[in-house]
């Protein structure tokens, strides 16, 4: 990574290691942010805005310290300035010191690696996965209008890795549902809460009324 890493915070987007995210830049700060990175090494780091952040957005509200770098594999450039992306996530880092210098943000950053797994690890993301597969292949209609995802797509070839975080990506969760998975420690961590998130929804929504008590 570079020794300041640009951020791109929005209240409603989560990036994981290895999943692809279309972008699309209009604001002249991160159109300058995109600027500078296709001119350098096409990184930037995605953060996810702290609740609140309504009140100071054209400033630097408060963001979650641990976010996820991308890689710019495409760039298109607008006629007006604009810009379509798309980011392929690398690595997820935790923001140790915000740098003021330019009209967007930047920061210096330390790479967060995933926890080694053992044998006994490796089994139970297996049986994570086994139940992934039930919940959402085929599509559950137990889950009405407030389903999860349109159609289930989960190849055989994918590894387990790039399976749990696309799902934690694409899977319509709430973004601090999907930033408490992209701070859990390793890939079994976030593979196990994820199947108890989901888990919960399924039984929630089979249950009248128990999502009103559940607020």
């Amino acid at each position: 990574m570079s020794d300041l890493l640009p951020l791109f915070p929005l209240p409603n987007v989560v990036l994981f290691p290895n999943v692809f995210l279309p972008l699309h830049i209009f604001e002249a700060r991160y159109r300058e942010m995109v600027a500078d990175a296709v001119a350098s090494d096409r990184l930037i780091g995605m953060v996810l805005l702290r609740p609140g952040w309504e009140r100071n957005y054209e400033g630097r509200p408060a963001v979650y310290p641990i976010g996820c770098s991308g890689v710019m594999t495409h760039v298109e450039r607008l006629g007006d300035g604009r810009y379509n992306l798309v980011l392929r996530g690398l690595e997820r880092f935790r923001i140790v010191e915000e740098d003021h210098d330019r009209p967007y943000r930047r920061a210096v950053v330390e790479p967060l690696l995933e926890q080694a797994l053992a044998a006994e690890d490796r089994e139970a993301i297996r049986l994570q996965r086994s139940k992934l597969e039930s919940m959402l292949s085929p599509v559950r209609s137990d889950l009405g209008e407030g389903r999860l995802v349109a159609e289930a797509r989960m190849p055989a070839s994918m590894s387990d890795e790039d399976l749990v975080n696309a799902l934690a990506q694409y899977l319509n969760l709430e973004p601090l549902e999907k930033q408490a998975l992209l701070e859990k420690p390793n890939l079994r961590t976030r593979a196990e809460s994820l199947v108890e998130l989901l888990e919960m929804k399924v039984m929630m929504s089979r249950t009248p009324g128990l999502s009103n008590v559940a607020h």
